[in-house]
């Protein structure tokens, strides 16, 4: 059971209720990390900002989705795992990929950069190195990527923090650690 307020339909005040018909209509669902952000407005129109606008960068589906798996896992948040490989998954990943992209690679070399370059972004709390950066560049990656990688890294570092401070109950198939 959650930690944080669940937001519900039945329990939502009508900006609270707005918000979630929006979820509702765009994703089929209103995943429950979605419901405890709902607590806030503020935070959850902000989240979904970020998340709508890095979603129009240069990044493909499968390279964002490799990312967060990464750091959900480097941060043991089994809510952000489980999510995102199901996503993953949607996104056209395959179960071994998946389990490189936890394990801090990628079975793809340009993809491998980026993930690497993801988790060193959450070992170092941010500082990496001069030759990660050229090693990025190398494959192809440019400032602007660079940049997405890291606002990527942000927003899955966000809802990790939430899904374990809440202690989120799990709505996606179940993946453990």
């Amino acid at each position: 059971m959650s930690r944080i307020n669940t937001v519900t339909f039945e329990t939502a005040n009508d900006e609270q209720k707005a918000l979630l018909t929006a979820i509702q209509g765009q994703l089929g669902m209103v995943p429950n990390f979605l419901k405890i952000f709902a607590n806030s407005p503020s935070a959850l129109r902000a989240f979904l900002g970020l998340h709508s606008i890095a979603n129009e960068g240069s990044l493909d589906l499968q390279t964002r989705e490799r990312i967060a798996l990464s750091v959900a896992q480097e941060n043991s948040c089994e809510y952000c795992v489980s999510a995102h490989t199901a996503i993953g998954r949607k996104a056209g990943l395959s179960g071994a990929e998946m389990e490189a992209n936890r394990a801090g690679t990628s079975q793809d070399a340009k993809a491998a950069v980026a993930v690497k370059l993801a988790r060193s972004l959450i070992e170092n709390q941010g500082d990496i190195t001069t030759a990660e950066l050229i090693e990025a560049r190398n494959v192809g990656y440019t400032d602007a990527d660079i940049v997405e990688i890291i606002t990527h890294v942000g927003m899955t570092l966000l809802t990790t923090i939430l899904g374990k401070a809440s202690r989120v109950e799990i709505d996606f198939p179940k993946v453990a650690l």
